[in-house]
This record gives C-alpha cells, structure tokens and sequence, in this order.
C-alpha cells in the first residue's frame, strides 16, 4: 500500500509524500492503484477529479479522504475577477471558450427526457456564485438590466399556486450568457456590489469527483466538500454523470462528505449512455417509457448484475441546494444503502422542471436500504421509480417537503417502515405490494393504479428480469401506523387522510380469488374487473383520519394530536399529543412470515441476504415491548410527548 498527499502548495512534479505533496488530487488519480490511499490537504482544489484505476476488493480499496482534522474543498466552478461594468448593476466577463475546454455550461442546454420546462432551450448547465449564492439565469440582457419578480413559471403541479417562484431578493440577481465561436460573455446583475471585490465564481466543470470511464470499483471518497458543478439533467434514460459519481461502478462508499450547489445531480450512482441516452428527446419515434424498458434489457446484455454493478455505501453525507437530485441513479444503484445522511433544499430553487426530482430518486432500486436519513425542504424527499424490488425506507425523518414519498409502478415486495412523514403530503402510492408498517403519517396519500405501462419484475435478490406487469393498485399491508386527518378540501378520489380509500378491496387473498374465479375461466378481463386484496390492521387514527371499512381493529379518535417538527441548536424534536386509547390498543409484533408475498411477485419481504425480518425496533433503534405501541416510537406516554429524532443539526 501507497500513501500519496496532496496540497494545494505541492507540485505534480513531486513524489507526492508527505514531505513533497502533489499539487492536484487529479494527479493522485492517476497514480493511486488497489489498496492505495490519497490524502488530500486543506485548501480548494478547482479541477475535475477522474479516478483511472480499480480497487479490487472491500479490503483492497483506493481510498480519497480529507487529512485528519482538515477541510479540502472540490469546486467545479473557477473564480472570475475580469468583470467589466456595463451599466448601473450589471457587469461583464469576457472569456475565451479555450477557457471551458471540450465542456462549455453556458453553451449546454439543459434538457432531455422527461425535462418538461421552460420548453424553449433558454436553460444552460452554467450558473454564477457571488460569495457561495447561486444567480438565476435570464433569458436576454434586457432581463438582467431590468429583473422583474417571476410570479409563474416551472412550478411542479403539487406546490402551492399563487405563490411567487422568487422571494423579491432573490429575483434580482440573474445572469446571461452569449457564445460564439470565439468567446463566451456572461453577463450578471450583482444588484450594487462589485464583483472584482466579492468572491464571484462561474460553473466550468461538468463534475467535480467521477470516473470519465466505467467499471472503476471499490474506491471510498470521504471527507471532502464538493460544490458548484455544471451536471446535466439526469433521467433514467440517459447518461447519469452528478457532481460526484460512480460511473456504473460497484463497492463505492461515499461518506462524510459536504455536497452542494450540483446544477442537477448531486451524487450519482446511476446508469451509464450505451444502454440509451435520451433517445426519446432526441428522435422521437417511441416513447420514454418504452426506451426505459429497453435500457433494462440492455444493461442486462452488457452484464448488470450484484456481481458487476452497485453495492454502493452512501452514509453521513450533508447534500443540499442541487437543482434536481440529493442523489440519484438508474440500476447502477442496486443493491446499495444509503443512511445517516442530511439531504434538505433539493429542487426548491424552481429554476427548471421535469419528472425526475427529488432528495433521493431511484429506478430499479433492487435491494436498495434507505436508513435513518433526514430529508427535509425538498419538491420531493424519495421516489422509488420502476423495479423498487426488495427496497427498503425505514427509520427516515421526512418534513416540510411539498411530498415526501413516492413508488411508482414497482410490485413488491417493498418496505416502509418506522418513519416519520410530517409533511402535508405524504405519499403517492402509484404502485402495488408495499408493507407499510409503525410510521406516523401527518399528511396525504394518493393512490392511483397504472395500466397502461407493464413494468419489470425479478427473480428474488438478482437483476434478472422475471417478468412484467401493470400497476392494478392494492396488495398493501398496512399495520401499526398513527395516521391524522386535516385538510378535506385536500381530499378527492384518489387522495385522502388514512386508509379510507382501500375500502371496496377484498381484505384477504382467498376473497380475490373466489372473485376473480366467480367470472368463469378467462384471461387479464378476470383480474381487470377485481380490486387487489389489501391488508390493513391494528392502525391508530387521529384527528379525523378515515379507516378502512374492513380492518379487525384500531383506534379512532377525532382529537389533534398537535404534531409538531422542531429544529433547535441541539438536534430536531418531534411533539406529539397522546391518548390513553391509542396507548391501549393490543398489538403484535410483525415478522417477514407474517406479512405472506405480494401476489404478483411472489417473493417474501425479507433482508437482501434473504433472511427473516423482525420488526421489533423503532424509529430510534429502541426494542419494543411484547405488545407494540402503533406509529415509529415505542415508550410514549399518556398527554404531550417531546423526542429527539435527530441529534444536532
């Protein structure tokens, strides 16, 4: 094993020890081999880091981490200080397009599939910093010289409308880019202040930390604070490279890092561009859906699979201000587990829109664990789209999100349990066969089925492809959750507080079959005309919040349980009022073996490692007593309660 230093004083000419460090960690890269380690030291370090060797193995690693005790920090940005006044707030700078080489964010416009506005290709990969604050790009110089509050645009159909995009500070620093074949001039409003005199920085780099070619495996980045990337719009159907990334790798462990302020993606462990790159946008003979489909098989054709792809460890990681994703990944994802990191403010700047943003958003999350995170002021927190398989979110604090959680046309088995959902919206259950198990659920859930796209399956813990199916809704088990009610003008079909809307379902799997047999023998036309079985027990509701007509027993109450997220100094406290009722109500503890298999699936709700899983701790690892209490915290008492949920801030 090799230790290589890197300092911002050394020299790429140099040995790289210690004594004589390199000056770029993109050297480091290159000469760092399998079981080496690179030791990067305090200072910013403006370069685009592309690891060139493997590790082998868990134990044989190339490890890129801070010095103990030092704060290095990656910038894919690069400081500008030839700015040119034009007029009254708005300067100039000038830069030859050698100055971006192959890669130029202000030429780049940013779109692809599922990118749905501004339609009109006036977005672009740059942005522009002035003392760490990102500007908001204009579409002429007119609007720089004249910024005018922005009170529509690309706001995502669940937020709140009538609302300005913009708080009026914010809409008044924008830029505005020209290029030609010679030079790029960035033009920006810096509303009075000089920026030769602030510290004003301009996206250069795509990344900041991501290999420039696939399969390089088992390397631990930690410690550093990465920011100010040009990434790209990243959709399952495309090349998925993010601020920092794996590259369609496997065994990373990303932990302990700061990342913020990636134009789209802020960690990447997603799919790479030969299985499809935005085909769809691009020629528009199929649909996205369908490329998505054909990208699954791909993939498999190159050699997807736990031994090749995955495995990843994402953990204590802080993410915030990214345009589109905390982190992101199409099946280069599978089989990995992200937990214990801090992911806030992700798509709220409400530049651009599509149907690919959240804190953390996933296709073909097989086997995926989401663990005792805090995801907190996102669009979206989670999306599980396509094949969530195995996945698992449980333990996870989600609040003052516009949703929290989201599956979409996956079938099971998948788990969510022990969380906390405090948002107004909840969920979006646009899938079947989820066990949703001890969460407190403040807010909404929407369900809806999907029969117009069949979606894969697979066969238990492997990326082989069993089969396909549409979304029939149902086939949930829902037990031991606290669900309030609230807002009635939020409800609608499809949308309610509770679980009042699965009524109509059958409430055990031998009642759908005597339905669906009662039509005589057929085909599809049999299962299109009965609702899936849903089982739903032992569920405590508050304020209002309706129930399923058919569950054996729960707790209902009328009374505000007064629920409350709280940030402080010292960590984020949950207060909830409790009722002697709710506290009474008998209950078991729930068990793989317990909850049976989905029906289309067939597969147990069990470990990745197959094994049983025993739900018997909670939100905060506590073990249940015999008798469970409902929602994600056992040793609650009678009246107000007050729980710290995450230490810290």
């Amino acid at each position: 094993m090799r230790e290589y230093h890197v300092s911002v004083n050394g020299c790429d000419m140099a040995e790289g020890t210690k004594e004589r460090p390199f000056r770029t960690i993109s050297k480091a890269a290159e000469m760092a081999q399998a079981g080496d380690c690179v030791v990067v030291h305090e200072g910013t370090y403006r370069e685009w880091v592309k690891p060139k060797h493997s590790g082998r193995s868990n134990i044989s690693r190339i490890t890129y981490e801070a010095a103990p005790g030092e704060k290095p920090v990656i910038k894919g940005s690069e400081l500008v200080k030839d700015w040119v006044q034009v007029e009254g707030n708005v300067w100039k700078a000038v830069l030859p397009n050698s100055f971006f080489g192959e890669y130029n964010p202000y030429k780049e416009v940013l779109g692809g599939d599922w990118f749905i506005s501004p339609a009109d290709d006036s977005l672009h990969a740059g942005d522009v910093y002035m003392n760490g604050r990102s500007f908001y790009e204009a579409k002429s110089l007119e609007e720089v010289k004249n910024p005018v509050m922005r009170t529509e645009g690309v706001n995502p159909p669940w937020t709140k409308h009538g609302e300005p995009l913009l708080h009026p500070e914010e809409s008044i620093y924008q830029w505005y880019a020209e290029v030609d074949q010679e030079n790029t001039v960035i033009y920006a409003n810096f509303q009075g202040k000089d920026p030769n005199m602030e510290m004003t920085e301009i996206n250069v780099r795509k990344c900041c930390f991501y290999p420039d070619r696939t399969g390089r495996n088992y390397i631990t980045v930690r410690g550093f604070e990465m920011a100010q990337a040009a990434c790209p719009w990243t959709p399952p159907t495309a090349d998925q490279p993010g601020l920092l990334g794996v590259n369609w790798s496997k065994g990373w462990i990303i932990e302990n890092n700061i990342i913020h302020d990636a134009k789209c993606s802020g960690i990447s462990i997603g799919k790479e561009a030969s299985t499809g790159h935005n085909m769809c946008t691009r020629g528009h003979r199929k649909p996205g859906y369908q490329y998505q489909m054909e990208a699954v098989f791909r993939a498999r054709q190159i050699g997807w699979s736990r031994e090749t792809t995955g495995s990843h460890i994402i953990r204590n990681n802080i993410i915030y201000d990214c345009g589109q994703n905390g982190i992101v990944g199409h099946m280069g994802c599978v089989f990995s587990r992200i937990y214990q990191n801090h992911i806030y403010n992700i798509a709220v700047k409400h530049e651009f829109f599509g149907y690919e943003i959240a804190g953390i958003k996933l296709h073909a999350a097989i086997d995926v664990q989401i663990i005792q995170n805090k995801i907190h002021n996102c669009t979206l927190g989670t999306w599980l789209d396509w094949q969530a398989q195995g996945a698992r979110v449980s333990r996870n604090l989600y609040y003052s999100n516009d949703r929290d959680l989201m599956v979409e046309v996956t079938h099971g088995p998948y788990i969510v349990d022990n969380n906390i959902f405090a948002s107004a919206y909840n969920f979006d259950n646009a899938a079947q066969g989820g066990a949703y198990i001890h969460n407190l659920c403040c807010g909404t859930m929407r369900r809806i089925d999907v029969l117009d796209r069949s979606t894969p399956y697979h066969f238990q813990h492997t990326t082989e492809v069993a089969g396909t199916a549409v979304v029939y809704s149902g086939d949930d088990r829902i037990c031991q959750n606290i669900f309030l009610g609230g807002d009635e003008d939020a409800c609608n079909e499809e949308i309610s507080y509770g679980t009042e809307r699965y009524t109509g379902h059958p409430a055990s799997m031998e009642e759908y079959i005597e339905k669906v047999t009662s039509f005589g023998n057929g085909d599809m036309e049999q299962f299109m005309q009965v609702k899936q079985p849903v089982y739903i027990n032992g569920n405590a509701y508050l304020n209002g919040a309706g129930a399923f007509d058919r569950e054996a027993k729960n707790f209902l109450s009328e009374k505000d349980p007064a629920v409350r997220v709280i940030e402080e100094e010292d960590g984020t406290y949950l207060e909830i009022n409790v009722e002697r009722g709710m506290l009474d109500m008998p209950e078991e503890i729930y068990t793989t073996e317990k909850l049976g298999m989905p029906r289309i699936t067939e597969a147990p709700y069990d470990n990745p490692d197959g094994t049983s899983i025993v739900f018997d701790q909670d939100f905060t690892g506590r073990l249940r007593m015999e008798s469970p209490l409902a929602g994600p915290l056992e040793g609650l008492k009678e009246g107000f309660n007050r729980i710290l949920v995450w230490p810290g801030n």
